[in-house]
């Protein structure tokens, strides 16, 4: 049995990811701030009060997941701020760095030697990380934070090598979440079930590539 760490697993694509591989037959530990009743209705591991852009939030984490080995990693949560030219919100560009490019890198960190040689962390990114398919411009924080995070993953492909540990760098597709007001054009489940099947595919040969759910290869 597989023991699978989800950050945000609360809702959305988290939620689904967190149901799925419990189908699979791992033991689930569903990381969040504030659980929800379609998460507890799972019956899986459910850890709260996870905020992992702040130290208490890393301290919980860690405390509460002493001893666990794990065998997948998915570094989830994440959040989306509107800003634009015009009008430049300097707090939510440097919340958005928090909670999406460094909390991810601090989650690895804090748990890197509970993840064994064949473990696998999967980093749920944005193609709007990447600068060659930036054809729009704006979400300057959510852009910018992103491509740090495609940054950090792709060092981490690196620095977990020797540990024969894969690193898989994904984007979910445009998925109907809360995070997009439910407007995307696939649902978090067809979401989750992508990436599932590419962490279940994932070895060192792709460590450190990125891509789209549907299995594309997209550019940096």
């Amino acid at each position: 049995m597989s023991n699978v760490v989800i950050t945000g697993a609360n809702r959305g694509i988290g939620l689904a990811l967190a149901q799925l591989f419990k189908q699979q037959g791992c033991k689930v530990f569903g990381l969040c701030r504030h659980t929800s009743d379609e998460l507890e209705a799972l019956d899986i591991n459910v850890i709260t009060q996870i905020d992992v852009a702040t130290d208490e939030g890393i301290h919980n984490m860690h405390t509460s997941l002493a001893g666990v080995a794990i065998d997948i990693l998915i570094c989830n949560a994440g959040i989306l701020r509107d800003e634009q030219l015009s009008h430049l919100n300097l707090d939510t560009i440097r919340q958005q760095f928090e909670v999406n490019a460094v909390a991810p890198l601090r989650v690895v960190a804090s748990l890197q030697n509970q993840l064994n040689p064949g473990s696998k962390v999967a980093m749920i990114t944005s193609r709007m990380g990447s600068i060659e398919d930036n054809t729009s411009g704006g979400r300057y924080g959510y852009r910018m934070s992103k491509a740090a995070l495609n940054a950090a993953s792709m060092s981490l492909s690196h620095d977990l090598a020797d540990k024969n540990i894969a690193v898989g760098i994904y984007h979910p597709g445009y998925v109907q979440t809360d995070m997009v007001n439910h407007g995307g054009d696939i649902s978090a489940v067809e979401s989750a079930a992508r990436i599932v099947g590419l962490i279940n595919e994932l070895d060192m040969s792709q460590s450190g590539v990125f891509k789209h759910s549907n299995g594309q290869v997209l550019p940096w």
